[in-house]
């Protein structure tokens, strides 16, 4: 139990942070699911923006949103790029 005044406060505080933590990991999580199940391009980009933002507010790590995204980049449709035509050899 805390003593001192700041103590108190600060408790107060972290249980405030915790909550709102937690209602973004969860909106985070829910994201990711529907993200893998669909592999829809909208959903996909929708769950970027969310680990983008919850890494900026420093709730997961940089690395593990990095780690994230690329693992839902694999899950997105192939673009086709188009083939360069081979130039004759000059001698």
């Amino acid at each position: 139990m805390p003593v001192t005044k700041t103590a108190k406060r600060a408790l107060r505080s972290s249980k405030r942070k915790e909550s709102n933590n937690k209602v973004s990991i969860t909106k985070l999580e829910v994201l990711l699911r529907t993200a893998r199940k669909s592999k829809k391009e909208k959903d996909l980009i929708a769950a970027f923006s969310m680990v983008d933002r919850v890494a900026k507010k420093k709730i997961i790590h940089k690395n593990k949103a990095a780690h994230i995204k690329s693992l839902l980049s694999r899950l997105l449709p192939k673009r086709p790029t188009a083939k360069k035509s081979k130039s004759p050899k000059k001698r």
